[in-house]
């Protein structure tokens, strides 16, 4: 008889890590806690055990994946002291799209869709925008800080379906097209 006790703290965020995986791999409708428990190399038990079932598995998988996404976005804009500076991290948030892998855009794309056809999951999308919104808004008025968050994501949905190479002189031209008549000093008469 052995006495070795199981002990794995990191199972539940194995799980959670391996849920990503596949959802990257073989999208939300292919993903099931056999191949998730079978990425996460823990036995399907613990599937249920960590999990109400794969709603709450996928919800909190998404929301870690939202919550990590947010928290590089921030650290590119806290560590700007201006607006022009906050410009530069924009265009940096831009240009890391480029080294961004192809797992995280289809994760990405598959919470969006997941969001738009089950209501359950807007309240992810909702607090990432607001994050993102807000983190923008210690630069710039609430208007700009949407049109900027706007521009990314809808750059991050035309470079992940794009065959042809992306011209990045179209995203500076619309950031300083947003920002045209953003924190211009008011004239006095």
């Amino acid at each position: 008889m052995s006495t070795t006790r199981r002990v794995d703290p990191g199972r539940r965020d194995r799980i959670l890590a391996a849920t990503l995986d596949v959802v990257a791999e073989h999208g939300v409708a292919g993903t099931s806690h056999r191949r998730v428990a079978a990425a996460a190399d823990v036995p399907l038990g613990s599937m249920t055990y960590h999990f109400d079932g794969m709603e709450s598995l996928l919800h909190e998988a998404f929301s870690r994946f939202a919550e990590e996404s947010s928290a590089q976005f921030r650290a590119r804009l806290d560590a700007a002291s201006s607006p022009q500076e906050a410009r530069a991290a924009a265009l940096q948030i831009i240009g890391d799209l480029d080294a961004a892998t192809t797992r995280s855009l289809v994760i990405t794309h598959e919470l969006y869709t997941l969001a738009a056809r089950e209501p359950a999951y807007r309240d992810i999308t909702h607090d990432w925008m607001a994050r993102d919104r807000a983190t923008f808004a210690r630069h710039f008025d609430d208007t700009t800080s949407r049109l900027l968050n706007a521009l990314i994501e809808g750059i991050v949905l035309h470079r992940a379906l794009e065959t042809e190479p992306h011209d990045p002189s179209v995203d500076i031209a619309g950031v300083d097209r947003i920002l045209a008549d953003t924190h211009r000093p008011e004239r006095r008469r």
